[in-house]
C-alpha cells in the first residue's frame, strides 16, 4: 500500500511538473509571437512611412493618383467579389465588379449591370468608392501632403536655422498673418509672425472635411426625412428592397461627386414627380461642383465672422496658388462662377422649356413638376449625370446644348476675372479694362458653332423628323464645321 501510495505522489508531482512546464513554454510561445508581431508591425508601419514621404517629396502628382485610384479600385472589386448579391443567379462577373467598382472610384458612373441586383452590403462599398474618389475627398488628401510636406520643410528649416544663427528671418518658414488689413487684403510685409508656413494648410483642411460632414450629412439627412414623411417615394424605395437609410446616403454622396449612380435601375426617372427630392438633389450636385468654390468661401467666411481670426482673413484674401489649393477663389471670381453657372442653367432651362414642355416624357405632370424637372436636367447637365428623363427622346437641340454644358470644366467663367495692373494711369486703365471687358466677354470658335448647331436644330425640327437620312445631328455639325473653318480660314488669310 505505502508503495502504491508513492507511486501517486510521483504521479502527482509528475503531472504538476509537466503542468508548470507546459504553462511556462505556452506563455514562452505567446511572448515569442507577440514580439514578433510588434516586430513586423513597426516594420510595417516604418515601411509605409517611408513610402509616405517618397509620395510627397520624391514622385509627381500624377503618379501618386494614378496609384490612389488604382488600389482604391482594386480594393472595392476584392469588396464586391466577396459579398453577395441580392441573388445568386444574379450574381455579376468578375469583369462587371472590376468596372463597377472603377467607374464609382473615378466617378464615371457608367455601368454594366443593373443597380438593383446589388446588395445593402455591396451599395455600401459603393457609397464608399464614390466617397474616397470625390473632388472634395482627394483635394482634402492633397492638403494633408502638402501639410506634411511644409513640415517636414519647417523641421529642417529650423536645425539649420539653429546650426547657422546668422540666417534671417524671413527663411524660418513662417507666413505672416496680422490685423493690418487695408482695403481688404493683407500686407505681408508688416505685420507680425504668428503661425507656421503649414497652419493655413491646416485649418484649410480641416475646414474642407467638416463641409463635407456638413453636407453629406444634413443632405442625408432631408432625404431620410422626406422619404419617410412621403408616401409615394418610400413606396418606390421599399418596393425596390433598398432601406431608406442606404438610399439616403448612397443618393447624397453620389450627388455630392456628381457621380450619377442611383440605386435604382431607372435612376431619378421614378422619382420625377418628387419635385422637393430633385431640388434636395440640385443643392448637393451643385455644393459639390460648380459652386464648390462659393460654398467654401462662404463658409470660411461664417467662421471668420464667429471666431474672429486673423486666419480666415489670410484664406479668403490670399490666391489657392499660395497655400496650393485651387478651390478657394477670390471674391470677384466667386461672383463670377456664380453669375456663369446661373446664366448656363437658364440658358439651357429656356431652352428645354421651349422645346420639351409638351413632349411625351413630361406627360401627366403639373407646370410646377415639369420645371422642377427641367432645372434638375439643366444642373445635371454639366457633370452629375442623374436624369429624369430618356434623353434619347430629347430634341437634337437640346442634346447639343447638353454636350457642350458636359464639356466645359467646372469652373468655367464667362465673364472676365483678370486683374488690372496697379502701376498705370487712370485713363490706361480705363483703356485696358475696356479692351480686356471686350476680349473677355468676345465668344470662342467653339461657341459660334454651338450656336449655329442649335439654331439650325431649331429651325430645321421638322426635316430632322421628316428625313434622318439627310437631316440628321452629325450633318449639321459637319456641315457647320466645315463652313466656319472655311471662312475663318479665308479672313485670317486677308
Amino acid at each position: 500500500m505505502k508503495t502504491f501510495s508513492h507511486l501517486k505522489k510521483a504521479q502527482h508531482l509528475l503531472h504538476a511538473f509537466i503542468c508548470f512546464k507546459s504553462s511556462l513554454f505556452t506563455k514562452y510561445v505567446w511572448e515569442l509571437c507577440f514580439f514578433k508581431l510588434s516586430l513586423f508591425t513597426e516594420y510595417v508601419w516604418a515601411l509605409t512611412k517611408r513610402l509616405y514621404w517618397f509620395l510627397i517629396f520624391h514622385s509627381s502628382p500624377l503618379l501618386v493618383q494614378i496609384c490612389y485610384f488604382v488600389s482604391l479600385s482594386f480594393a472595392g472589386f476584392l469588396a464586391l467579389r466577396n459579398l453577395n448579391a441580392k441573388s445568386q443567379s444574379s450574381q455579376p462577373n468578375d469583369i462587371d465588379l472590376f468596372f463597377m467598382s472603377v467607374s464609382a472610384s473615378t466617378l464615371s458612373s457608367m455601368a454594366t449591370v443593373e443597380m438593383e441586383v446589388f446588395s445593402q452590403s455591396q451599395l455600401w462599398v459603393l457609397i464608399l468608392l464614390m466617397l474616397l474618389g470625390g473632388e472634395v475627398f482627394t483635394s482634402m488628401l492633397g492638403l494633408q501632403f502638402i501639410k506634411s510636406k511644409m513640415e517636414k520643410e519647417d523641421e529642417l528649416m529650423v536645425g539649420s536655422q539653429s546650426r547657422n544663427s546668422g540666417n534671417q528671418v524671413e527663411e524660418s518658414g513662417v507666413v505672416k498673418i496680422g490685423n493690418n488689413l487695408e482695403n481688404g487684403s493683407i500686407d505681408l510685409e508688416n505685420i507680425d509672425e504668428k503661425y507656421p508656413k503649414h497652419k493655413p494648410v491646416e485649418y484649410l483642411r480641416n475646414i474642407v472635411l467638416a463641409y463635407l460632414i456638413l453636407v453629406i450629412g444634413t443632405g442625408s439627412t432631408f432625404v431620410y426625412l422626406y422619404l419617410t414623411l412621403v408616401p409615394s417615394a418610400k413606396d418606390v424605395v421599399s418596393s425596390k428592397g433598398i432601406q431608406i437609410s442606404t438610399f439616403s446616403i448612397f443618393l447624397t454622396v453620389s450627388s455630392f461627386g456628381n457621380c450619377g449612380f442611383m440605386p435604382t435601375n431607372e435612376n431619378m426617372v421614378v422619382f420625377k414627380n418628387n419635385s422637393a427630392l430633385l431640388l434636395l438633389t440640385i443643392f448637393q450636385i451643385l455644393a459639390g461642383n460648380t459652386l464648390y468654390p462659393l460654398c467654401l468661401r462662404l463658409v470660411i467666411w461664417v467662421l471668420k465672422k464667429l471666431k474672429k481670426g486673423d486666419m480666415f482673413d489670410y484664406i479668403l484674401q490670399t490666391p489657392g496658388e499660395v497655400i496650393g489649393y485651387n478651390h478657394p477663389l477670390s471674391y470677384k471670381k466667386s461672383t463670377y462662377l456664380a453669375l456663369t453657372v446661373s446664366g448656363f442653367v437658364l440658358v439651357q432651362l429656356i431652352l428645354f422649356c421651349s422645346r420639351e414642355w409638351n413632349s411625351d416624357g413630361l406627360q401627366g405632370m403639373n407646370s410646377y413638376q415639369k420645371f422642377v424637372g427641367a432645372l434638375f436636367l439643366s444642373v445635371n447637365s454639366r457633370h452629375a449625370g442623374e436624369s429624369t428623363l430618356d434623353l434619347s427622346a430629347l430634341s437634337s437641340a437640346v442634346l447639343v446644348l447638353y454636350i457642350v454644358m458636359m464639356y466645359l470644366p467646372p469652373y468655367s467663367t464667362f465673364l472676365p476675372i483678370k486683374d488690372d495692373g496697379s502701376t498705370m494711369l487712370a485713363h490706361e486703365k480705363e483703356g485696358v479694362k475696356e479692351k480686356n471687358l471686350l476680349k473677355d466677354l468676345s465668344l470662342s470658335n467653339l461657341s459660334y458653332l454651338v450656336i449655329f448647331v442649335v439654331v439650325i436644330c431649331i429651325t430645321e425640327r421638322r426635316a430632322l423628323s421628316a428625313d434622318p437620312l439627310n437631316f440628321n445631328v452629325l450633318n449639321i455639325v459637319f456641315e457647320v464645321t466645315r463652313q466656319c473653318l472655311w471662312k475663318c480660314w479665308v479672313l485670317n488669310w486677308l
